[in-house]
């Protein structure tokens, strides 16, 4: 059988064994040959399982399961195996679309609302990613029961194009000589469990969804440039769930949606079960049910049942908010760290925790943000920022990035005692010439 005791071994075998297409039957050592499909496969799986291997997963900080999103995620992963981070980031999403564009917060001449794209990576044997929305499902149905008009329209059935996103939301439009009437309430969260379908979209050429969904996250109005039978959508209020695994995330991102703004708009985040139930228990209707009420008395609180009224439910931080967010601005939501690569990821921290901190805030129901949930909003930035770590960086790629920022750190030392100096300065000055042209280049690019 094929050993597969580390992932140097195992890729050098099936390197062998991709070239002669035969792999293993049993243990008797006989060999078939298999076609490429399969082949491909049983690589995607082996990948899998030996996603880093080497480093250890992130651990959110228990911040982030804070007050009523804690206890929806405690309650669903109790008796289940799913993630109770993964429950709580989708309780935060659809809470983001169920408050509506009504709780707003001004930043400069941008009023940010509580929108979030999160996506939930785990390995497809391990992430139980489906598990962990199945509470999300009966709480939603829960509130409906209450009042239909607090709860928003839930979309599973995928994304192809930006007309089919607008169509969904759509203003009203012509069909033949029938006038459809515009859905006015422009709240949807849309869950993608296939989000790889997402990107696989992206990449065909002339598909726009992907700049659809950029504008869903901005709050801009989504107008397709087609000729016949315009369906747009204005003022929409999107929010996105989604679900992959590692192996899919990471052979479909391309650079074009790590530089044209795409993927920092998505917070990814890792997580899997913990827990081996062979006879999962369902959460009981009565916590449901209480569970249901306090959501609803959030969203009457947010106003979300009068759903047309925008911008209405202004949000402020306290002074102690102020002086904390403002500390975190100018360190870590700033971070660059990581590389280029990583930091273009993370780019929209800022925003995002903002967003997040709005929600907590009006799950505590009050519309004044504070120390508290500040803090709990900046676990879930921590969250994210060690999830695309370990996702898209390499052990190599981390060492590298340690390698920079410590180089970056002695220029500015160095220039802090000289007061300035050349680059053959700091070549010889510095470093005493162990500095390569590339290293010292991406030293002095470090902010």
């Amino acid at each position: 059988m094929i050993e597969t005791t580390s992932p140097q071994k195992y890729e050098a075998d099936l390197a062998k064994r991709w070239n002669q297409r035969a792999f293993p039957i049993g243990d008797s050592g006989a060999t078939s040959n298999v076609s490429d499909e399969a082949v491909k496969s049983a690589v995607v799986n082996l990948e899998e399982a030996f996603t880093d291997t080497h480093r250890n997963a992130p651990r959110p900080d228990p911040m982030c399961l804070y007050g009523l999103v804690g206890d929806v995620a405690q309650a669903g992963s109790s008796n289940t195996e799913a993630n109770p981070f993964a429950i709580a980031a989708a309780m935060l999403t659809y809470l983001g679309v169920a408050v509506g564009r009504g709780p707003y917060m001004a930043i400069g001449d941008d009023w940010n609302h509580a929108r979030l794209f999160a996506v939930h990576v785990g390995r497809s044997s391990r992430g139980r990613k489906g598990t962990a929305k199945k509470l999300i499902y009966r709480i939603h149905n829960a509130v409906k029961d209450i009042d239909e008009h607090l709860v928003p329209q839930l979309h599973r059935g995928g994304l192809s194009t930006r007309e089919g996103l607008a169509l969904m939301i759509h203003d009203g439009y012509t069909e033949g000589k029938n006038e459809v009437p515009a859905i006015e309430d422009k709240r949807l969260l849309v869950v993608e469990s296939e989000f790889a379908n997402v990107l696989h979209q992206s990449k065909r050429d002339g598909n726009t969804l992907s700049a659809a969904l950029r504008d869903a996250w901005d709050g801009t109005s989504i107008r397709p440039a087609v000729k016949t039978s315009r369906v747009w959508a204005t003022d929409p209020h999107i929010g996105l769930i989604g679900d992959i695994t590692p192996s899919e995330l990471n052979q479909l991102m391309n650079s074009r949606e790590l530089t044209n703004g795409f993927a920092n708009r998505f917070m990814f985040f890792w997580a899997e079960g913990d827990k081996v139930l062979p006879f999962p228990q369902q959460t009981p209707k009565e916590v449901v049910k209480s569970l249901g009420s306090r959501v609803a008395e959030v969203l009457k609180f947010a106003g979300a049942s009068r759903h047309v009224e925008k911008d209405v439910k202004r949000m402020d931080l306290s002074a102690d908010a102020k002086s904390l967010y403002s500390q975190l601005y100018k360190g870590g939501l700033r971070d660059r760290s990581g590389g280029e690569r990583i930091t273009s990821l993370l780019d929209r921290r800022a925003p995002v925790l903002l967003r997040l901190a709005m929600l907590f805030a009006l799950t505590d129901l009050t519309t004044v943000i504070g120390v508290s949930h500040i803090n709990a909003a900046m676990a879930w930035v921590r969250y994210w920022v060690d999830s695309v770590r370990f996702i898209f960086q390499s052990a190599v790629d981390e060492v590298g990035a340690a390698a920079t920022k410590d180089a970056a750190q002695r220029i500015e030392s160095y220039l802090k005692s000289q007061g300035q100096a050349t680059r053959t300065d700091l070549h010889k000055g510095c470093f005493h010439s162990h500095i390569s042209r590339a290293m010292l280049d991406k030293a002095l690019d470090e902010p």
